[in-house]
């Protein structure tokens, strides 16, 4: 019967929260027997201590818990977030109207904090101002003849141009004589290691030992210390003997081009190179005396010829155009391979006859009424049937009488 009531209770008080939204509470557990017949105020919450009904407002709500409690923001500052506070059960922004002009507020763990924002100074919860950026620097704490510039918030102390030293105990000039410079510098007029040079226009200065040395680069005309200028900008400004402007310089094209024993002649400003009438080779090397190898270099002779020099009929020196073994042709033109070289390259009824292949049997070689016949290259000749002798001389006709004479002395020889 005990479980039964407080279910009943439980479920009466689960009701009075989803009828209108409030919560009037009477038990919060079978242990708070003393809140059965007593009930406290809408949002409060009855407990049970030392026996007797205690009645309180539920978490972030205020008012009388025996009538009505109303939700607040918070109540403390842990109930708002990080950057703000609870003040009046409200969250608000902790940082609102507590920093001075032109301060920056931040806010931590519901705690404010009040800053000047860089390049300022002063009290932050009653106004910043813009900070001198050379405060550090006044008064200078640098010595004589000096710079003070701030890094950092740190006085950096430096020497003045043309001076040097101790920039903490005082500078002096950069220089008060040349000695005190580098060779390639001198002291100024205004204490300072310089460059001396101060040559005329297009000039080139050395300096050695201090003191500037002007000069005209090479090939150029004029006052070094006024002004140098190019002996020459175009052809026309050179004369004959050095017709052509290179380089700024009015020179001969033909110095140093050509080869030894070689002419050079000028067209226009470019150098041409040739061999003397009497003498051959490459201009541009070498020219010699001719020589008899000479007439036949280059080859005059016609394609595949063979070229030797000699002589004509008249004892003059001339190339001598042959074709080369095996070649036939005209020497001057052209000379073609032969059609052999030997018999075994023709027919067995030819044979290689300068070259071609032709019939050995030219008329010459048998006897006048021998028979000639191409065999094995060469011609054979033999006296016809009805005839007799030497068929490379003569064969001459057999008689009967003739016949069994000789017939008759050979058998009894």
């Amino acid at each position: 019967m005990k479980y039964l009531q407080t279910a009943v209770l439980l479920l009466l008080s689960l009701f009075a929260i989803t009828n209108g939204g409030y919560y009037h509470s009477k038990i919060l557990s079978p242990d708070n027997i003393g809140c059965e017949t007593y009930t406290c105020g809408v949002n409060a919450r009855c407990t049970v201590s030392e026996g007797r009904p205690v009645c309180s407002c539920m978490n972030l709500h205020m008012g009388d818990p025996l009538s009505r409690c109303t939700r607040v923001e918070c109540l403390i500052n842990e109930d708002c977030i990080g950057s703000r506070v609870c003040t009046n059960n409200r969250c608000i922004d902790a940082c609102d109207g507590l920093c001075g002009v032109n301060a920056l507020c931040k806010t931590k763990n519901h705690i404010p904090t009040c800053y000047c924002p860089t390049g300022h100074t002063g009290d932050p919860f009653t106004s910043c101002r813009v900070a001198d950026p050379q405060a550090a620097c006044k008064p200078s704490p640098c010595g004589a003849n000096t710079k003070c510039e701030v890094v950092n918030e740190v006085p950096v102390c430096s020497c003045l141009p043309g001076y040097r030293g101790s920039p903490l105990t005082g500078c002096r000039h950069e220089c008060e004589s040349d000695s005190e410079c580098p060779n390639h510098l001198a002291c100024s007029s205004n204490f300072r290691c310089e460059n001396p040079c101060q040559c005329g226009e297009n000039a080139e200065c050395h300096v050695i030992n201090h003191q500037a040395m002007c000069s005209c680069p090479t090939n150029w005309l004029g006052n070094a210390f006024v002004a140098c200028r190019p002996e020459c900008t175009t052809h026309l400004e050179c004369s004959g003997n050095k017709p052509a402007c290179l380089n700024q310089k009015c020179v001969n094209p033909c110095d140093g081009v050509c080869g030894v024993n070689a002419d050079c002649n000028v067209r226009g400003i470019t150098p041409v190179c040739s061999c003397p009438k009497h003498m051959t080779g490459n201009p541009f090397v070498s020219c010699r005396l001719f020589e008899a190898r000479d007439l036949c270099e280059p080859n005059p002779c016609g394609t595949n010829a063979i070229c030797t020099p000699g002589h004509d009929n008249t004892g003059k020196e001339r190339p001598i155009c042959t074709c080369p073994s095996g070649y036939i042709g005209n020497a001057l033109t052209s000379c073609q391979r032969g059609e052999c070289f030997t018999d075994s390259e023709c027919p067995d009824n030819k044979a290689c006859i300068d070259y071609s292949c032709q019939n050995p049997c030219t008329g010459k070689e048998c006897g006048p009424s021998a028979t000639c016949t191409p065999r094995r290259h060469i011609a054979v000749c033999t006296c016809p049937d009805g005839t007799r002798g030497d068929a490379l001389f003569t064969c001459n006709p057999i008689d009967s009488r003739a016949v069994y004479n000789y017939g008759r002395a050979y058998r009894y020889h």
